[in-house]
Order: structure tokens, then C-alpha cells, then sequence
């Protein structure tokens, strides 16, 4: 508590920043865990402008917009990657009982962005949670990185953000378009895995949410934020596709699902966690398939059913 005593007027004090508002266990225990509010896209309209272009509302309590990097041309394991496959940037929003905003997201930038990116975020305040990879053996080198802010002026968070997205060649937001065909067995896979997936710009993606409340210093976070088994699904053709995939676990899950993945035959890329704050103690594990996709995906259930998580609604 000290320390988070000693940073807060570090963050206070930067341009354009959010304060730092996440409490210690005794102010929690004292107030009792902070709820999300539902919002409309009206309440966010300031935000959309200072990003750049709209989003979209997630369960009626997150305001999202995806920064998919279109203008990259990524290959690994000589597959070449479509944005929406793992490089889809994406941020969300969320307004709370107490007045305050939340942002959390996950942006992909080159090895060559990432300095000016970082310099950026910590200028207005902005915190980098989890700096890793997606990908193995990828060209150009690309890297993820986890934002969090805290503060009562979204639209000062937003600033922060769009000057550290203009130090990158991060294209303007766009809406993914479920629309796209892809060409794969999309019934197979769905009752492989147990859950309806659903396509973005050509990728078939499956998702999956954390079966219990997951708090980030003391706020509650609504389903799926942070906190999603995600596997993204490529077509090859001939029914083959690539699986960039991503495991939410607690500790006593991590090891059965790497011992899961990898009898699935699926490559192991990164173990990490994407939040400091979050309870329970959440990791992630990135991983990597190529081969038929319904028996990739029969080959994955066991992973599925090693974690707390149901189908995403």
C-alpha cells in the first residue's frame, strides 16, 4: 500500500493522465467490491471521436473498439496471418457505480513501435500489464502489449491512448464484418468444442468466459473482460486451418491445461498474466495447431473442460 501510496501522485501528475484508483485489501474490505454500470454508445461518443472511429458495446457494459493491424504483413510457421486471427488491437471501456472508468486492452505493435509506444502510455499515465508474444518464429517481430487505466475522465484516457496508437502505423479502428464465409466445417468445430462460434473477417472464433467474479482491485470485471479462452481459427483450405488459441487459468489449472495442449499437438508459445491486480490470480497461455481444424478442435476439448469457463454468450 505504500508503494501504490508513493506512485499515486507520479500518475496524478503526468498530462492527461488517470489517477491511479485501484485500492489496497483494506480499502476494499472496508467498501465492499465496486460493480460496472450499464452504458449506451451515446455515453461514449467523446471517447469514439478521440479514438478515431466507433466501437461497439459488449453486454451492455463494454465499450469496445478493435484496431485490427491490416497494414502488417505477419507470417508464422509460413502461414500468413489475417489481422483477425492475432492481430486484432482491441480496448474496452467500462464506467463504474462510483463514477470512475476502467480501460483494458490488448494492442499489437512491431518490435520497432514498442519503445515509443511504452514512452507514450507511461506520459499520460497509462500502465503496460503484460509486455509478450502471440506467435512463434514471426516476421516482422510483433509484440503484445496489456494496457490498464483508472480514472474519472475516459476522454483523458482516450487522449493518452490515441497519441501512443499514433506512434505506431495502427490503422482507424474498424468493425469486424461477420459476414465473411470461412470456408471450414463450422458445425463440426462448434459441437467439438461445445459452443457456438462466430466469424470475424474471415476467421471462425470461439469463446469461452471465466465461470467466476473476476475483481481487478476491488472493481468488479464484467464477463469476458481480461479474462476469455479465445481460439481463433484460420482456414487453410481442404479443410485445414491454423489455431492461434488463448487459455484463461487459475494456478491449479495451468498445468493440466499445458499437458492438454501439447497431447493435442498444439505448440506452446507464451505463460503469462495480463493483469497485476486481478482476483482470482488469473494466467494465459497462448498456443498454436495447424491441421485438420474439427480434429484440432475434438483434439482441444480436453482443454476446455480443464478450466472454469462456459461458452460465451
Amino acid at each position: 500500500m505504500l508503494a501504490a501510496a508513493a506512485l499515486a501522485p507520479v500518475l496524478a501528475g503526468a498530462p492527461g493522465t488517470a489517477r491511479a484508483l485501484s485500492a489496497g485489501a483494506a480499502e476494499v474490505s472496508r467498501r465492499g467490491l465496486v460493480k460496472p454500470v450499464r452504458t449506451t454508445l451515446s455515453d461514449w461518443a467523446r471517447v469514439a471521436r478521440v479514438l478515431g472511429g466507433p466501437g461497439d458495446m459488449k453486454r451492455n457494459l463494454m465499450y469496445h473498439t478493435g484496431f485490427p493491424r491490416r497494414d502488417l504483413r505477419v507470417v508464422s510457421r509460413k502461414v500468413t496471418v489475417k489481422p483477425s486471427l492475432a492481430l486484432g488491437s482491441h480496448v474496452s471501456f467500462v464506467r463504474y457505480a462510483d463514477g470512475s472508468t476502467m480501460l483494458m486492452g490488448d494492442v499489437v505493435v512491431t518490435e520497432g513501435e514498442l519503445q515509443r509506444f511504452t514512452d507514450t502510455l507511461h506520459r499520460h499515465g497509462i500502465e503496460q500489464t503484460a509486455i509478450h508474444k502471440h506467435l512463434l518464429a514471426q516476421t516482422p517481430d510483433i509484440w503484445w502489449i496489456h494496457v490498464h487505466a483508472h480514472g474519472h475522465d475516459p476522454v483523458a484516457i482516450a487522449r493518452g491512448l490515441r497519441a501512443a496508437f499514433d506512434c505506431t502505423g495502427t490503422p482507424p479502428p474498424r468493425s469486424s464484418d461477420p459476414t465473411t464465409a470461412v470456408a471450414l466445417d463450422t458445425a463440426g468445430i462448434d459441437a467439438a468444442l461445445g459452443v457456438k462460434g462466430s466469424t470475424d473477417d474471415g476467421i471462425y472464433k470461439c469463446i469461452f468466459v471465466r465461470r467466476e467474479t473476476i475483481t481487478d482491485g476491488g472493481y468488479v470485471l464484467p464477463p469476458g473482460l481480461g479474462s476469455t479462452s479465445a481460439f481463433n481459427i484460420q482456414p487453410l483450405g481442404g479443410g485445414r486451418a491454423a489455431i492461434s488459441g488463448d487459455c484463461a487459468m487459475i494456478a491449479k489449472e495451468v498445468q493440466h491445461v499445458l499437458v492438454a495442449l501439447r497431447r493435442a499437438g498444439a505448440q506452446l508459445v507464451e505463460l503469462h498474466n495480463h493483469g497485476l491486480t486481478d482476483e482470482p490470480r488469473l494466467f494465459f497461455t497462448h498456443f498454436w495447431a495447424v491441421g485438420n481444424a474439427v480434429k484440432l478442435a475434438r483434439a482441444l476439448r480436453p482443454v476446455v473442460a480443464a478450466t472454469n469457463v462456459v461458452a460465451a454468450g
